[in-house]
């Protein structure tokens, strides 16, 4: 089969299996073809299915078929063809490992084994009757990879039996423990405000609460991993979950400021680390005037100078510590 052949045949199969207009076109073809590793000496009997993630996808392309896609392509693929090929079930989203994080750079794609079987058929007097069988059963298979995906999610408990989840990793864990193990102690009472999620925009957000109490954020904002309003002190507890980067150092503790600044409650600027080790890497990047909270000693808290332990700054306040 010729290399045009075989992009021709994969966009039929797309349309076959029922994707999307979004989906039925050249873009979704090479995908599906690389993630078969059908170079275009191959026939279709001779599919596999190797794990591959996005950039090598598009390398795969350039190489085989001369398709040579920008950099800033890969969210393109991402969200417009893989994230499809996943909900329908055609293809597994880290099968080797359900439990990496969603925004982790050794994310894999694998077509998924009832998927390859079938389009090892295609061409053959077998194809349609492979073709109606797997149609099928197909949305069961959807449902079912849809739920083992959900099972790997982590739960957090915000509140006395309500609970949200959030993508699997350790960014999400250190967000759980800081609202299980860090609010209880060290701001007992409080309210759970924002908590973000690598694999959503918000993972939860009360905008509501966090408007009356002065602040109002748009999609361009860049909140904190963790917000809590303490409300026995009217504080809001601004958290970093730090697992590989980002404590709240001299910088970021200016973007918090300004994007917080109508707050009407006092601002506390908290990075908490899963360990003393990573914490380490980070002890010259710190700002003054903020909190360390390590998830492996719970109940100690480290306070980076400054004149107030745990609680908020005025402007005058900082001006004399600094002195």
């Amino acid at each position: 089969m010729t290399n045009g052949n075989h992009l021709e045949d994969a966009q039929n199969i797309i349309l076959a299996l029922g994707l999307p207009r979004a989906q039925q076109n050249e873009r979704s073809a090479l995908c599906l073809l690389a993630l078969l590793n059908l170079t275009p000496e191959k026939s279709w009997n001779e599919v596999q299915n190797p794990l591959m993630g996005i950039t090598p996808i598009m390398d795969w392309a350039r190489e085989h078929y001369r398709k040579d896609y920008a950099p800033n392509t890969r969210e393109t693929v991402r969200r417009q063809t893989m994230h499809q090929f996943v909900d329908a079930g055609i293809a597994l989203y880290n099968p080797d490992n359900p439990l990496r994080p969603v925004n982790s750079p050794k994310a894999v794609y694998q077509i998924e084994p009832e998927a390859l079987v079938l389009l090892r058929s295609f061409g053959t007097d077998m194809w349609h009757d492979n073709l109606m069988t797997y149609l099928s059963k197909r949305q069961s298979l959807a449902e079912k990879y849809a739920m083992e995906r959900e099972q790997n999610r982590i739960p957090v408990e915000i509140a006395p039996g309500k609970k949200i989840t959030l993508s699997p990793g350790e960014h999400s864990e250190l967000i759980r423990k800081i609202i299980e193990d860090f609010a209880p102690r060290f701001a007992p009472g409080s309210v759970l405000v924002y908590a973000g999620d690598t694999g959503e925009k918000w993972g939860y957000f009360d905008a509501p609460l966090l408007a009356e109490l002065g602040v109002s954020v748009d999609s361009h904002g860049k909140m904190p991993d963790v917000v809590l309003h303490f409300t026995e002190r009217n504080w809001l507890l601004l958290v970093e979950s730090v697992t590989s980067h980002g404590p709240v150092d001299g910088k970021r503790h200016a973007e918090l400021s300004k994007l917080f600044a109508g707050s009407k409650a006092g601002l506390v600027y908290v990075t908490a680390f899963p360990n003393r080790s990573i914490m380490g890497r980070y002890l010259g990047e710190i700002a003054w005037e903020t909190e360390v909270w390590v998830a492996d000693a719970p109940s100690h808290l480290i306070h980076f100078n400054g004149i107030r332990f745990l609680g908020p700054y005025q402007q005058t306040e900082n001006s004399k510590a600094s002195k």
